[in-house]
């Protein structure tokens, strides 16, 4: 069957599934909002009933996010959640801890070297490099500005 581009895309359109545009919208934000509840209440706990420190409460609230996310991922429970929630799952911290996580435990069969310790970062290399270098350039930026008084 040969067809152009423009017979291709009408094609492919006509038989792609239909999305649930509201449906997938509504899980997301309630799913998300249901994370992001969740939380708000962990940093309540550390902050009031275990008189942690602001910063304190906010830094271990992110790790216990990123440990619960990649149990989740491990024992597969956060791609069933995923897959209802859709973005609502993609929070920054949890969609990142599972972009880690993910590899590494795909990897696992081939070793700790050549499995999980080259595979761990695929996903979530790329952002790690380019937020690292993006933040240089930016605090080049800032000190240049500050040392020509520009701020």
């Amino acid at each position: 069957m040969n067809m152009d581009t423009k017979t291709y895309k009408k094609f492919a359109k006509a038989h792609a599934p239909k999305s649930p545009c509201l449906k997938n919208c509504v899980c997301a934000f309630l799913i998300g909002g249901a994370i992001c509840a969740f939380a708000q209440l962990l940093n309540s706990v550390y902050g009031q009933y275990l008189s942690m420190s602001r910063e304190d409460a906010g830094t271990l609230t992110s790790v216990t996010l990123i440990f619960i996310a990649v149990m989740l991922t491990g024992f597969g429970v956060f791609d069933r959640i995923a897959k209802y929630a859709g973005g609502g799952t993609l929070l920054p911290i949890t969609g990142f801890a599972n972009s880690v996580a993910s590899p590494a435990i795909d990897a696992k069969s081939e070793g700790f070297i050549l499995g999980v310790g080259a595979k761990i970062f695929t996903v979530a290399g790329p952002v790690i490099l380019y937020g690292t270098a993006a933040s240089v350039v930016w605090g080049v930026i800032y000190w240049a500005c500050k040392a020509l008084g520009c701020v």
